[in-house]
């Protein structure tokens, strides 16, 4: 028995054909860098043996290499099969991939294959599925209209955005699919994607959305973290109508201590941060900074980041985009029920915009 072929040709082709289980044979830096949604890493050579393999391959030759690089690999497999695959029976239906569909998961999948498991080889490997997903974010996009949620740093947009996505509103969470924040004090546990997998990620949550509907999407700048928002999706972001959030400074300095209580909790990660301002504002600023992160003064350090840092850049932003701004939507709590009603504020506004999908749709003025 042979493995079958399995071509994509669309996004969706993976979830339709559903497979019981999707291995990648890469090793695990490459299956790190990216892989196909719900994969599990099931090398055929790890790094330091395709190093080795290669290695030989150079300096020796082809067929040393083939043939040492055989005998690991079936070592390798034979310990997949009595291992992590031991438990499934004669019905599993796995697919198998590589970089491009050659040697390491054609030997795979062939021995998959041949116990009797109905096995498939993704045709073209991760290449095909890697050129999908670069169509999707830099040439087509967003296939919905989107709505852009603007506001100054704190007005909890990404808190919202979940709410709104519990309504049934179609969201865009960038800053989810990048695990950052998006500002100097963003990180998260766990840290960023590598990019190729961050595309990965928005590549699907695009392909999932309904076109005929509108999808709301936090303002950001074209990197969030060490990420670089895909051309399509950010010319898209620029060129949408923007709905912007109206919240006192006061709420949004208590929101935020609120938000950040991972990076206050790590000693030291706040000064350092701060510090690292130096070269923006005066030293007595600095200064005063410095000494609220070392007293714990959260919400008076994190009104005057915003007064101070945050807020005159988020100006000079919004200037860039006043053409596409199409409502302001004030909002005086970010506590629970203040964050419901500006979800449901949001939801109206939205659907007051002139899109294609709105039924009734007309200017979107300020909301009460």
């Amino acid at each position: 028995m042979q493995p079958a072929e399995f071509r994509v040709t669309s996004l969706s082709d993976l979830a339709k054909a559903g497979f019981d289980t999707i291995i990648d044979s890469r090793s695990p830096s490459e299956y790190a860098e990216d892989h196909l949604p719900g994969a599990i890493n099931l090398p055929v050579l790890d790094d330091a043996q395709r190093a080795e393999v290669g290695t030989i391959y150079k300096q020796v030759s082809p067929f040393q290499a083939r043939k040492i690089g055989g005998a690991i690999a079936a070592a390798n497999v034979a310990r997949h099969v009595a291992g992590p695959l031991a438990r499934h029976d004669g019905g599993w239906r796995p697919l198998v991939y590589c970089w491009r569909g050659g040697q390491r998961s054609g030997a795979f999948s062939t021995i998959l294959a041949q116990i009797g498991w109905r096995t498939s080889r993704l045709e073209g490997g991760w290449k095909s599925w890697r050129a999908l997903v670069l169509r999707q974010v830099q040439d087509l996009g967003p296939p919905s209209p989107l709505v852009v949620l603007d506001g100054n740093t704190g007005s909890a947009k990404t808190e919202i955005l979940a709410r709104l996505a519990l309504r049934g509103v179609q969201v865009i969470d960038l800053e989810g699919l990048a695990n950052h924040r998006g500002s100097l004090f963003g990180a998260m546990p766990g840290g960023q994607p590598a990019q190729k997998l961050f595309e990965s990620r928005l590549a699907m949550a695009l392909a999932a959305l309904d076109p005929s509907r509108p999808a709301v999407i936090e303002a950001e700048s074209s990197r969030i973290g060490d990420l670089a928002v895909p051309r399509a999706v950010w010319q898209a972001l620029c060129a949408a109508p923007r709905l912007r959030l109206e919240v006192p400074l006061a709420a949004r300095a208590a929101y935020t201590a609120r938000a950040y209580a991972d990076a206050v909790a790590e000693p030291g990660r706040v000064e350092a941060t701060v510090a690292r301002l130096a070269p923006l504002h005066p030293a007595e600023r600095i200064a005063a900074w410095r000494a609220m992160a070392k007293r714990g003064d959260w919400a008076a350090l994190a009104c005057g980041l915003m007064r101070d840092h945050y807020d005159p850049r988020y100006e000079k932003h919004r200037a860039r985009h006043e053409e596409n701004e199409r409502g302001t939507i004030p909002v005086a709590r970010l506590t629970g029920d203040g964050l419901d009603a500006a979800a449901a504020a949001v939801e109206a506004a939205v659907e007051g915009l002139a899109l294609p999908g709105n039924k009734a749709a007309g200017p979107a003025g300020p909301q009460p």
